[in-house]
C-alpha cells in the first residue's frame, strides 16, 4: 500500500466526509481483540459486526429510512430518494470481507470522486441484516454513458483498464471494479461516478 492510499485510510490526508467514516474505523481498530480471526475466516465479519453494533448503539448512529421513497437496488446496496438533490444507500458491505474495507471504500471514493462523495449518516438494520445508510447527491443522467469516454478519464488518472468495467492503478494500489454506464452517469458531458467498488489490494 503506498503512503497516499495509507494516509488517506488513516484519516492523516482530509477526505470530504471523512469524519464519520473514520471515527467508525478508529472503533473498530480499537475494539479488535488480539486474537482476532484472519478476515477470510466467515466468523471474522460477524464478530465485527457486532462490535459495530455497539458502536452505533453508544454513539446513537441508528437511522430510520423511510421505505415509501424506495428507488431501486442492486446486489449490495437499496437506494432511496432523500430528495431532489440527493439519494441515500443502504449497503451491507456484502462485496467485502470486513466492515472496514468497506469504509475503506468510502473513503477512497470520496478522495477520488468527491463530486458523488458518500456522507455517512449512521445505520439501520432490518431482518437482522446491518446497513450502513450514506447519502449521496442525486445525479441525473442526460445521456447514455459512453465506456470509452469512462477509459480515457481513467487512463488519464493512472489507471489501467485490467477487464471490461475494472481498472487498477499500480501507484496506488487500488483496483475499481464495475465502471459500466450504470455506475457512471454522464451529465451534459461531465462522468459522475456514482457506485463505485474499490479495494486496496
Amino acid at each position: 500500500m503506498c503512503n497516499e492510499v495509507q494516509n488517506i485510510i488513516s484519516g492523516k490526508v482530509e477526505v470530504r466526509y471523512g469524519a464519520n467514516i473514520n471515527a467508525a474505523l478508529s472503533y473498530l481498530a480499537g475494539s479488535a481483540s488480539s486474537g482476532e480471526l484472519d478476515k477470510s475466516d466467515k466468523c471474522f465479519k460477524r464478530a465485527e459486526t457486532q462490535r459495530l453494533r455497539r458502536y452505533i448503539t453508544e454513539n446513537n448512529l441508528w437511522v430510520n429510512v423511510n421505505i415509501d421513497n424506495y428507488v431501486s437496488e442492486g446486489a449490495e446496496q437499496k437506494v432511496y430518494l432523500k430528495d431532489g438533490k440527493s439519494v441515500l444507500k443502504l449497503n451491507d458491505a456484502i462485496y467485502y470481507l470486513s466492515w472496514v474495507d468497506y469504509f475503506h471504500n468510502l473513503l477512497l471514493n470520496n478522495y477520488l470522486f468527491p463530486d458523488t462523495a458518500y456522507r455517512l449518516l449512521g445505520f439501520h438494520e432490518a431482518e437482522n441484516v446491518l446497513y450502513a445508510v450514506v447519502e449521496q447527491a442525486f445525479v441525473q443522467a442526460t445521456e447514455k454513458t459512453d465506456l470509452t469516454n469512462v477509459c480515457q478519464f481513467m487512463q488519464a488518472n493512472g489507471f489501467e483498464r485490467i477487464r471490461t468495467n475494472d481498472y487498477y492503478n499500480s501507484e496506488f494500489g487500488i483496483l475499481i471494479e464495475d465502471l459500466h454506464d450504470e455506475n457512471v452517469l454522464t451529465n451534459n458531458g461531465i462522468l459522475y461516478f456514482i457506485d463505485t467498488v474499490i479495494y486496496i489490494q
